[in-house]
């Protein structure tokens, strides 16, 4: 059976191939892509070849490590199932965790979750992204009433948004340099929306809350980590959710988290149990099904988050944007 799928040849290229794909072994299940989104700090680091891209242990050299293919969030159809295979059929929605952007995939069970049958695709696609700032407030154990931060608002910080407002946080601050983005923010469900280059950011956030209990940070900016560092109440936590592959910067670990106790936690969604979830540290699948509760009953809506959708022919001219735009849209795959 052909299968369509975008790959990245060489630094900054992107292009839709084509290749065979054949039955899923024992234990595999094959799945129709229906959408597909892009992530885009982890697509980005990958087009241009980042040397920092993983914590994967024994990686090539990642500047020269092409072709690569990237897409770890989708949704679709159940085409077929492999020997051993017995929660999913033929037929059913799900959406699949660790995936690519691809036509077909063939994926382990372990991969494939059921779709509600309320939960749209646009939010299935995006359903592995929404896991990752989920486990970040779990691990910061966020209490009902407890003050929080958002630094970023892209996809990820915007779930956060969501997932704050469910959790009880009050009040919930958005930061993000562009205003549409703080704009967006509002609507989410954030109380407030600061710009961190207002010269009365810290101020304005310790005369809000007091100082920050809760902070995610997105950015995977080393200057937005020492920012928000100046925001937090004695004892706050700092969710470190962004990928900051850069280690040129600086902080002053003793005044800013050594004598405050703020706890930095590593916030990587790998960092996560294999197989059995606990408090404040849940397996993909368990968070994967508790994002699909939620939206099915009406409290989360990662499909508004969704800006373009686009044919994966178009995959060359948006990868060329991703290269390039600071302000890069919620993007998914239309496959079918």
């Amino acid at each position: 059976m052909k299968n369509k799928y975008i790959v990245f040849t060489a630094p900054g290229i992107a292009e839709l191939q084509e290749n065979e794909i054949g039955a899923p072994g024992a234990g595999e299940v094959l799945v129709e892509t229906v959408r597909s989104t892009i992530s885009s700090g982890t697509e980005r680091a990958n087009l241009v070849g980042n040397p920092n891209i993983s914590i994967a242990p024994g990686l090539p050299d990642m500047t020269k490590y092409f072709p690569r293919r990237l897409g770890y969030s989708c949704a679709g159809y159940v085409k077929a199932v492999g020997e051993g295979v017995t929660h999913v059929q033929a037929g059913d929605r799900v959406a699949v965790s660790w995936s690519t952007h691809s036509q077909y995939v063939i994926k382990d069970v372990d991969n494939i979750h059921k779709l509600p049958d309320n939960v749209s695709w646009e939010d299935g696609a995006l359903g592995l992204i929404g896991t990752f700032p989920l486990a970040a407030i779990r691990k910061c154990r966020l209490e009902i009433g407890e003050s929080a931060i958002v630094m970023g608002q892209g996809v990820l910080g915007q779930v956060a948004v969501q997932l704050l407002r469910i959790a009880g946080a009050a009040p919930i601050i958005a930061v993000d340099p562009s205003p549409a983005k703080r704009e967006r923010a509002l609507e989410l469900g954030a109380d407030v929306a600061l710009d961190p280059f207002a010269e009365d950011f810290v101020s304005t956030v310790k005369k809000l809350t007091g100082g920050v209990k809760v902070a995610i940070e997105v950015t995977g900016n080393g200057k937005a980590l020492d920012q928000v560092l100046d925001c937090m109440a004695r004892f706050g936590r700092v969710a470190l959710l962004g990928c900051t592959r850069e280690s040129d910067f600086t902080i002053d670990y003793y005044r800013k988290v050594h004598g405050p106790g703020i706890t930095l936690i590593g916030a990587h969604t790998l960092a996560r149990p294999d197989k059995e979830s606990h408090p404040g540290w849940w397996t993909t699948r368990d968070d994967m099904a508790a994002l699909f509760r939620l939206t099915s009953l009406g409290r989360l809506r990662m499909a508004d988050l969704v800006q373009e959708t686009h044919a994966p022919e178009e995959c060359p001219e948006i990868y060329a944007r991703l290269m390039v735009e600071k302000v890069f849209p919620v993007v998914q795959f239309l496959w079918k």
